[in-house]
């Protein structure tokens, strides 16, 4: 692979596990310095482990709002800039609406919607200040799809989904770019709430992706020249509509 973002730092949100751990691979195999972003210090250690010094494990608790305030000072402390940003942080809730819970409903909307969000809104200043940055945002084929078995979940990615576009006309004047992936269903610990009957089907069917799948398109989109913006990406499996 050449190495197309040498020289270039990233952090990633959710990066010890799932698409966010294949997006930081990528990133890493391309030449760039990746924060790894995550809860879960544990999976971070054995990453950096793995991966040497190219690897800056950051533990946050992004629902812990002290905590997530404290992203772009310590990225900007560890690695000194910050050129891509990867909001990939997120939970999933399926099933119907009237069997879920009102706390599970706050905290799956907080993350989803609001932790992004605020993420994106600390990091601009500093890509505003050096006149050039990438912000991928991981959404959803739900924002796009009406799937009726995860009216929340959806709603949520209808939500981030219209952020991203919003705030990509208010800054791509200050050479930032700003962009969304939206998967169809992957193969993560996200789709594990799925129900049985629809789990157990997509897998026979072959209508999953892998999660390196997505990070390889990730890719695509942060190494087109400056001039370019791939504005949203919809992926999903070709099996899907089976």
């Amino acid at each position: 692979m050449s190495r197309e973002l040498e020289g270039r730092v990233a952090a990633v949100t959710g990066a010890a596990s799932g698409i966010g751990l294949a997006s930081s691979e990528a990133m890493l195999a391309a030449g760039a310095r990746v924060v790894m972003i995550d809860r879960d210090a544990a999976a971070l250690a054995r990453l950096r482990e793995r991966h040497g010094d190219g690897v800056i494990p950051v533990v946050i608790d992004l629902l812990d709002a002290a905590d997530c305030a404290t992203l772009l000072p310590r990225v900007l402390d560890a690695a000194g800039r910050l050129d891509i940003f990867h909001a990939n942080a997120g939970s999933y809730l399926g099933g119907d609406l009237v069997d879920l819970r009102s706390d599970a409903i706050d905290r799956m909307l907080h993350l989803n919607v609001n932790v992004v969000i605020k993420n994106v809104r600390d990091v601009l200043p500093h890509m505003i200040e050096r006149g050039s940055g990438d912000i991928i945002v991981t959404s959803s084929l739900a924002a796009h799809y009406p799937t009726p078995w995860e009216p929340v979940y959806a709603s949520s990615k209808w939500a981030i989904d219209c952020f991203v576009q919003t705030t990509r006309r208010q800054v791509f004047k200050h050479g930032i770019r700003v962009g969304a992936i939206s998967p169809g269903p992957v193969v993560t610990a996200l789709i594990a709430d799925w129900p049985a009957d629809k789990l157990k089907q997509a897998r026979e069917s072959g209508s999953l992706l892998e999660p390196v799948e997505v990070a390889n398109v990730i890719l695509f989109m942060l190494t087109r020249p400056r001039g370019m913006t791939i504005r949203d990406v919809v992926m999903l499996p070709t099996n899907f509509d089976l």
